[in-house]
């Protein structure tokens, strides 16, 4: 009983240590809750968006933050393991935002790397659930990780590393995450 006494009141004079940050994530083009705009709509498939990738701004990366990942994933895709719509990897510990259509306009920052979603390609793919297929969930990640450099190390990613590959070595080196989830049906 005593040292509990003396541990609550060494919490009182000494306080609680500071918590950690959460991550936050923000964008201008999607909204939380809100259908997802045509322009974040693929353009093949029956679908007929600007396939422009989103805005998005982050806020809050943990301390040893060394690069950032954005992974969106459609969990819903009648796949049977979902759908990669966006992989990006090595983005620079000191970069906070990626702007709209940031995937093939060229402002990615140096070094980013976009690997294959599951149309095929690199670069972002957007929302194309099947016709009559319900609400589909797009979650759109950014992770602040331990490593600088994915396309190093004991799983080497590149521009051809499919998005399960990439979403294996960036959870295993996942500081913290901020997601941003968005539906859409057709």
């Amino acid at each position: 009983m005593r040292f509990l006494l003396t541990t609550v009141a060494a919490l009182l004079v000494l306080g609680t240590p500071p918590a950690h940050a959460e991550m936050k994530l923000m964008s201008k083009d999607l909204a939380p809750g809100q259908s997802m705009a045509n322009a974040q709509v693929f353009n093949q498939f029956g679908c007929k968006g600007a396939n422009v990738s989103p805005e998005l701004i982050w806020s809050g990366a943990p301390q040893g933050t060394k690069s950032f990942a954005i992974l969106a994933f459609d969990p819903d895709a009648p796949t049977g393991s979902g759908w990669w719509h966006w992989v990006a990897f090595n983005i620079p510990a000191s970069v906070d935002r990626v702007s709209s259509d940031a995937s093939r306009n060229g402002t990615l920052p140096q070094g980013a790397v976009q690997s294959r979603t599951d149309f095929g390609i690199a670069g972002y793919g957007g929302a194309c659930p099947p016709a009559g297929g319900g609400v589909h969930r797009y979650q759109f990640t950014v992770y602040a990780l331990s490593v600088a450099d994915l396309t190093t190390g004991d799983f080497p990613l590149n521009a051809n590393a499919p998005g399960a590959m990439v979403s294996f070595v960036v959870h295993a080196t996942a500081l913290d995450h901020a997601t941003l989830e968005v539906p859409y049906q057709r």
